[in-house]
């Protein structure tokens, strides 16, 4: 079965030019087509606490515990109305590489890695950030007038950070939060 790898050419060239970029573009709906990708299923995060991991998803954010295989270690999946999840995995187990094929016995056990957080769709930002305040959870508000977009942003116990997006937000909320139109641009993407 063919793959990409990181020295793949046909990746190298996208921007050569507007003939390649089209047929790059006729590639992707050819792929499209013949493997639609519908939604995201779930990530998984290895925890060095699995029980206050579980906790935090389900107290915090609202996740219930859903029915789980019966795989060879001990973990959780984390639900919303059985779409959204979280699985979960203890992070210091014997024969984890056999288990967690996504990170070695080398990766990182705190923060997010190499993906900067993970985003939900929420509604009400007023019950999120009193439950935060209740629970004393840190947290970080941002607006996004142009959008209508509010975020909260709060970091699981294992470091992964949770970002929560509020659409059709006409006016900031009274904790305010950072102003996306008013940060400083980069202009330019260092090589």
């Amino acid at each position: 079965m063919g793959g990409f790898t990181h020295d793949d050419t046909s990746l190298d060239r996208m921007d050569t030019g507007d003939s390649i970029a089209s047929e790059a573009t006729i590639e992707v709906e050819k792929v499209r087509k013949s493997m639609p990708i519908h939604s995201l299923n779930h990530f998984f995060i290895r925890s060095e606490n699995l029980e206050l991991t579980k906790e935090f998803y389900m107290t915090v954010l609202g996740f219930e515990v859903m029915a789980r295989p019966d795989f060879p270690f001990p973990g959780y999946w984390l639900g919303i109305n059985g779409s959204i999840q979280v699985h979960l995995g203890p992070s210091n187990i014997p024969n984890r590489e056999k288990y967690y094929i996504g990170t070695g016995s080398d990766a990182a056990n705190g923060q997010t890695g190499v993906i900067d957080h993970v985003a939900f769709l929420a509604e009400e930002p007023e019950t999120f950030v009193e439950q935060f305040q209740e629970k004393n959870i840190s947290f970080r508000p941002r607006y996004f007038p142009e959008s209508n977009l509010y975020q909260l942003f709060i970091r699981d116990p294992n470091g992964v950070m949770i970002e929560l997006n509020f659409f059709n937000i006409t006016q900031a909320p009274a904790w305010n939060g950072e102003d996306y139109s008013k940060m400083e641009r980069v202009t330019e993407t260092p090589s």
